[in-house]
């Protein structure tokens, strides 16, 4: 009598394999999570793209100089709002840096209080108590300026690698995707793969629309918000906020701060702007986002809130921004498999019929 008979043994490989597979994901989460992103990026693009493609004299013979035209117009459009809002940036880089790098002790020590309060005429006890209240609150101030530093390097460092692979699936995503059914695929299946990949398709296509349609939204409310407080480069700042919609929490957090700090050095009134960001993003996290996004992934909007809590939880910044994507994708294969096995079902009870008589 053998120890374990043939079934046991496969039913613990299976097990070992998912576990191998589980644990490889985990260990190499942070690559992954940048290769779905970049999936999504290309998503972005391809619009872009193929609109180039079609009213191109070129056609379709030149795929990769339409690709090159789109990322050209980006770089434009970003290196154009990066000079309007912050000239110095281009002019004098390095001392650029030196005061970004600097504002954050400026604030903790105060010192900040009392550049305010001179530029705006407050008196010496306002200064005062303004210099006090920041003192005192200076590890607070300088954990929250770490995070947000580790947090826009993690950004930029994402934001470097992501176009150059979503290069890769711009050109090359159709004969990737024949590549993988190729690889998974029977004669049986085939057919029914062909149409789950279509499907996951305009899932994603989907959700990069519901993205594009807050991305507007939130470009309009900043940019009329920036208008009515008679904010310098209005326009560049709104599409600045717009933009970094695209990033979850990063992107508003850093949004709303380039916002506040450029309020305070061209003395503005950053301490209104402040209430309409928060207000805006409450409006926008609890009450629009989860419904567009729903309409968008047929989605009830309470689900595509706990989707983001979930995704927030488990994988942070990633999390948020692959969690509604890769959930409906999972409903999409859910229900493939349900009509299948509904067929199935149903086919059988008819071919033993058929086989009786």
């Amino acid at each position: 009598m053998t120890l374990l008979d043939r079934k046991t043994v496969s039913v613990l490989l299976t097990i070992l394999l998912f576990a191998s597979v589980l644990l490889i994901v985990y260990m190499a989460r942070a690559v992954l999570a940048i290769f779905c992103l970049s999936i999504l990026f290309a998503y972005l693009i391809d619009p872009v793209v193929s609109l180039l493609d079609r009213h191109s004299l070129l056609r379709r013979k030149a795929r990769g100089v339409h690709i090159a035209e789109a990322y050209l117009g980006m770089l434009i459009l970003v290196a154009g709002t990066v000079y309007v809002l912050i000239p110095q940036a281009s002019s004098r880089p390095g001392v650029f840096l030196r005061n970004v790098a600097s504002f954050s002790d400026r604030l903790g020590s105060g010192e900040i209080a009392t550049e305010v309060g001179q530029t705006n005429g407050w008196s010496a006890a306002q200064t005062l108590g303004a210099k006090e209240f920041l003192t005192s609150h200076r590890e607070s101030i300088r954990k929250a300026s770490s995070q947000i530093q580790s947090l826009a390097a993690m950004i930029l460092g994402a934001g470097a690698v992501m176009p150059i692979l979503a290069v890769f699936f711009l050109a090359d995503g159709r004969r990737l995707a024949d590549l993988a059914l190729a690889a998974f695929a029977t004669e049986e299946n085939l057919d029914r793969l062909q149409s789950l990949s279509r499907e996951v398709n305009s899932v994603l296509s989907h959700y990069i629309r519901a993205k594009v349609t807050l991305v507007g939204m939130s470009m309009t409310y900043v940019s009329l918000s920036l208008f009515v407080l008679r904010y310098p480069h209005a326009l560049a700042l709104g599409i600045l906020a717009g933009v970094l919609e695209f990033i979850p929490i990063g992107g508003s957090i850093t949004a709303a701060t380039t916002i506040i700090i450029f309020g305070i050095v061209t003395q503005s009134h950053w301490i209104w702007m402040g209430a309409l960001l928060a207000i805006w993003r409450i409006l926008i996290d609890y009450w629009i986002a989860p419904r567009v996004l729903g309409r968008e992934l047929e989605m009830h909007p309470i689900l595509a809130i706990f989707t983001l809590m979930v995704g927030a939880a488990v994988g942070g910044f990633a999390g948020v921004y692959l969690a509604l994507p890769i959930t409906a994708i999972i409903r999409v294969v859910w229900r493939r498999l349900g009509s299948s096995h509904d067929q199935e079902r149903h086919v059988l009870p008819v071919v033993a019929t058929v086989q009786g008589h």
